[in-house]
């Protein structure tokens, strides 16, 4: 079973100013003459880490981290404002021509796998493939699914914590909720629903629990950004029209593609994929047999790695 590349450092640092007062965080390591990969994180609002450089082989890629609006190391920190998916877009384009790319490979998860698949659906002609993992449709139902009535039957204990910040009136809509608190100025009540809000989608993303991942997004800098655009982002139906992945699936299906989804997910349950899947037949899809969300459980890691190798040698 395939690893994580070894450790290594960016070879160079930047910001680059967006939009509205924006300022995203970018990174670039591995072979500067190399295959350009865009590693898109997940959330909205999560956020890149150092270990995602190590997906790829750094003699064959150049590897490009970012952070998007109001998360990570970008500017201003936790930030709703002028940010929404089309924002999002336009800042990974900007992005793309800032670094003189002709074309580069897509590698996301959950909801980088969504703002993956709408940036390849938008601009085709500047994406060279997609490795998708843990598939996120961003329809209503599949965040009603998370947070309001599914996975709560499958983890009924960590519902309880999610339940705690929420008055019992207002339960029927929790998404809405979580919303009202995390915008309003009350800062200690803000704080404590931003790491309930966290800690649930940390204590679901594995089949086996993980305590350094609950203790990562239980991190205030975290947890705050990633409750607060999350929450922005799913009042507003994403910021996209109903289904709009699947129905431009066919701008896309001439590229190589690659989806990979743990058989356990309940983050992001295995229909989406195979709803992806029946609309890019063509596209690889691996099931994986023992693992639930995280991109770092031992068998979605392998499946990755053996996509990012695959997709190496093809594009070389």
């Amino acid at each position: 079973m395939l690893t994580l590349f070894p450790e290594i450092q960016p070879y160079a640092r930047g910001r680059l100013p967006v939009s509205d007062g924006h300022e995203l965080y970018f990174e670039q390591s591995g072979n500067a003459q190399g295959i350009p990969v865009l590693f898109v994180h997940g959330g909205p609002g999560g956020g890149s880490s150092d270990f995602n450089r190590r997906f790829f082989d750094p003699e064959k890629y150049r590897i490009i981290l970012f952070d998007q609006r109001g998360c990570g190391r970008s500017r201003p920190h936790a930030s709703v404002e002028n940010n929404t998916t089309a924002h999002l877009i336009a800042d990974m384009e900007a992005l793309r021509l800032h670094l003189g790319i002709q074309q580069w490979l897509l590698f996301g998860g959950s909801w980088g796998s969504a703002l993956s698949l709408l940036y390849a659906e938008q601009y085709p002609d500047n994406t060279s493939g997609l490795i998708l993992r843990g598939i996120f449709l961003c329809r209503d139902q599949d965040v009603r699914w998370f947070y309001q009535s599914g996975a709560n039957h499958i983890f009924p204990d960590f519902w309880k914590g999610f339940l705690e910040p929420i008055p019992e009136e207002e339960r029927h809509d929790l998404l809405t909720a979580y919303h009202r608190i995390l915008t309003s100025n009350n800062e200690i009540a803000r704080m404590s629903a931003a790491k309930s809000w966290s800690a649930w989608e940390a204590r679901c993303s594995t089949l086996e629990p993980s305590n350094g991942l609950v203790g990562h997004f239980n991190d205030p800098h975290v947890a705050l950004a990633l409750s607060r655009i999350e929450t922005h982002y799913f009042v507003n139906k994403a910021f996209i029209e109903d289904n709009q992945i699947i129905r431009n699936a066919n701008k896309i299906r001439h590229l190589p593609i690659t989806i990979i989804h743990g058989r356990y997910d309940m983050v992001c349950p295995i229909s989406q994929a195979l709803e992806l899947h029946r609309a890019l037949p063509e596209a690889s899809f691996n099931i994986v047999r023992d693992a639930g969300h995280s991109a770092m459980e031992p068998g979605i890691t392998d499946n990755l790695i053996k996509a990012t190798n695959h997709f190496a040698l093809r594009l070389a």
